[in-house]
């Protein structure tokens, strides 16, 4: 009768295991919408289960995080043993995002150690061959052109801090750098990361980019 209690406990335990495993994936899920539906992978789900986790845990986070979920976020190689993660979310909750940027992102950092976390939001480019539908009319909005689109992602990339001017420098080779003047006043607590925010930049554009302070 013995073994028959503690196979009953076992069974119990592995039950009430799986139980919170379930609830813990659920948790996760609703911090991660993919586009289209789509499944998100292995390290998408770490993130959400990161956001779930601050949710449930961070007094200070609790209440902003409820609501707010991210689409995407993918790990990139910096160059010289760096690496960040980038974290899209919805272009509708940037404004949420921004109000928790500084505490968010410094409770990420500390998760994953070593690695800078930028918070970008999902905007949509539209060609210079888009066409309204029956129901809108007009031009393609300026906010969906490539260049403003790569605009707004220098702009989140540096968030908190303000871009106070920006510069193309042609070099001897015909290839093109962009200079950008970031906020002097936070050049204590940003200038370790300048180099992160180049990299992702040109990973993403496909442009490069350097940063100075002003």
């Amino acid at each position: 009768s013995n073994r028959r209690i503690v196979n009953r406990h076992t069974a119990s335990g592995a039950a009430s295991a799986s139980s919170i495993d379930q609830i813990t994936i659920k948790m996760s899920d609703s911090k991660i919408r993919k586009s289209g539906g789509a499944t998100p992978d292995e390290f998408e789900v770490t993130v959400a289960q990161e956001f779930s986790n601050l949710e449930a845990t961070s007094t200070e986070l609790k209440g902003s995080l409820r609501d707010l979920y991210i689409t995407a976020a993918k790990e990139v190689d910096c160059g010289s043993g760096l690496k960040a993660i980038i974290i899209y979310v919805p272009y509708k909750q940037l404004k949420a995002f921004n109000k928790v940027h500084a505490r968010l992102v410094r409770e990420l950092e500390k998760k994953f150690s070593g690695r800078h976390v930028l918070i970008i939001a999902q905007r949509t480019i539209l060609g210079k061959s888009y066409t309204r539908n029956v129901k809108t009319s007009g031009l393609r909005p300026r906010s969906r052109t490539l260049t403003a689109v790569q605009e707004a992602i220098l702009d989140d990339l540096v968030y908190p801090t303000e871009i106070v001017g920006k510069r193309i420098r042609c070099k001897v080779d015909g290839k093109r750098i962009l200079k950008v003047f970031l906020d002097g006043k936070d050049q204590a607590n940003v200038e370790g990361r300048v180099d992160t925010y180049a990299a992702v930049y040109t990973k993403l554009t496909n442009k490069q980019v350097s940063f100075y302070f002003k």
